[in-house]
């Protein structure tokens, strides 16, 4: 286990480089990079550099040609361009400036953003909780619905229960996340039918006047909707895996000695096959919690007007604000592979059976 572990942990360095090189690649052909965006907002705001008053004849010292590099600078210095440039760092080839990134990365310095004079450290802190939030209670609500359906599943295995409940299940799957925040927001949001959640928001302009037990049941309120929404495709994985483990436990042979006993079906289930069957479940909770955490947060933040960080994401890349973007990937590329490394060792603390190395062999 020890050889399989180093070489999982050797394959995140080449994996997580993989992944920057080629996002840092595909950057350098979107056009609207944070020179452009500085220039569009320069414009917008009214040019401080025009070159022409209001006759239409030249002021004296205008002839600010720009440069053709950048679509929109027309009429502003080269001067200003390339001090932008020397800001921004992209007065260096593009592989000096990987190299460079990927070395401060290494030693944890990820810069600040390029529009908000804030570290992307503090940045991704400042978002966290909303995410955190929508990942971890959709996780637990995910659980707390999978493991008494599957366990149910089961033991009704082949029945009408059965059937029918993966058919719900395989629809609650197949069903795009943003569709159903839709809906929700339609039926009881104010839509078009029922105000009984809020639209927006995780609390109430009023939350500091709210008691201790008032800011539970508003914190509870905002996060209703968005943590539904955020639920109804992950419980189908874990569901059928609940059920798979309990079938697979229920056909051995100390359920069949226990039932010889006179053992009840729910002193069998429960006293034997439920410590068994969960072990490989609950070996799964970092992975799920991943997966919900990154899966569907940008669309089920931007829907409910949550601050989190798969919004701050869309909005760094909208704006291309490049420390933000490179750095949450780099760090959430990171926390990607090494849950799934622990993922790997949950599962082989929780069942010595399972054997990586003999698989991968």
């Amino acid at each position: 286990m020890g050889a399989y572990i180093l070489r999982r942990l050797l394959l995140v360095i080449p994996t997580l480089i993989g992944v920057m090189i080629i996002n840092f690649a595909l950057v350098q052909f979107v056009p609207g990079g944070p020179i452009e965006q500085i220039i569009a907002q320069t414009q917008g705001e009214g040019n401080v550099f025009e070159s022409f008053d209001g006759s239409g004849s030249e002021v004296a010292g205008g002839d600010l040609g720009g440069d053709d590099r950048y679509q929109g600078a027309r009429g502003l210095p080269p001067e200003f361009i390339a001090e932008l440039e020397k800001e921004f760092g992209f007065d260096k080839p593009p592989l000096e400036r990987f190299l460079s990134m990927m070395w401060n990365y290494i030693r944890f310095d990820f810069g600040e953003s390029y529009f908000r004079s804030i570290s992307v450290v503090d940045l991704v802190i400042e978002k966290m909780p909303v995410s955190i939030t929508l990942g971890l209670w959709s996780t637990v609500i995910a659980y707390i619905i999978s493991i008494p359906l599957g366990i149910r599943k089961a033991v009704k295995d082949g029945s009408r229960f059965d059937t029918w409940t993966s058919g719900l299940i395989i629809v609650a799957y197949a069903i795009p996340g943003f569709l159903f925040a839709i809906l929700l927001l339609v039926l009881f949001a104010g839509g078009s039918y029922w105000q009984i959640f809020p639209l927006r928001g995780l609390t109430s302009d009023n939350w500091e006047q709210l008691s201790w037990f008032g800011k539970i049941i508003d914190y509870f309120w905002h996060i209703t909707l968005p943590v539904v929404a955020s639920t109804i495709s992950a419980f189908a994985t874990l569901t059928l895996l609940t059920k798979n483990s309990f079938l697979d436990e229920i056909k051995k042979q100390y359920v069949v000695t226990a039932r010889a006993k006179g053992l009840s079906e729910s002193r069998v289930l429960y006293g034997h096959v439920f410590r068994n069957a969960m072990l490989i479940v609950i070996a799964g909770f970092p992975a799920v919690f991943i997966g919900v955490f990154f899966g569907g947060s940008l669309i089920i933040e931007t829907l409910f007007s949550l601050d989190g960080l798969g919004r701050m994401g869309f909005e760094a890349a909208v704006a291309r604000d490049y420390p933000v973007v490179f750095g949450t990937l780099f760090v959430f590329g990171l926390i990607g592979l090494v849950v799934g490394i622990i993922s790997d060792l949950m599962y082989v603390l929780v069942d010595p059976r399972i054997d990586f190395e003999k698989r991968e062999g």
